[in-house]
C-alpha cells in the first residue's frame, strides 16, 4: 500500500469543477484509490473516483488529504504503477484547477 499528502490547491476546494477532473482522472487508473482528510482515520476514506464521494469529503482550500493506492497484485518490489498514478494524482490536486 502506498500512500501520499496533497495540498488542496483550488480556491474552491474540492468541489464541483475541480472534484470532476479528479474523479475522471482516478477512473480512468485500473487500481482503486482511496482519500480521507489529514486528520481522519484511515476507514473514513472515501472512493477518490467518485465526484459525489470527493464533495462530501469537504475538503477546502489549503486543506491536507491522504490518497492511498495499491496496485492489483502487488508484490514485493512492485508497485511502481501506484506509485507513479498517485504522483500524477498529487500533481492534479496540488494545481488550481479554478484557474484553467
Amino acid at each position: 500500500m502506498h500512500e501520499r499528502k496533497a495540498v488542496i490547491a483550488s480556491r474552491v476546494g474540492l468541489h464541483a469543477r475541480p472534484a470532476g477532473i479528479f474523479a475522471e482522472a482516478v477512473g480512468e487508473l485500473t487500481i482503486e484509490v482511496p482519500i480521507a482528510l489529514e486528520d481522519n482515520a484511515a476507514e473514513d476514506a472515501m472512493d477518490a473516483s467518485s465526484i459525489l464521494s470527493l464533495m462530501s469529503l469537504g475538503a477546502a482550500n489549503s486543506d491536507i488529504v491522504i490518497l492511498r493506492a495499491e496496485a492489483e497484485g502487488e508484490g514485493e518490489g512492485e508497485g511502481e504503477g501506484a506509485v507513479a498514478a498517485l504522483g500524477a494524482l498529487i500533481t492534479l490536486l496540488e494545481t488550481d484547477l479554478d484557474a484553467e
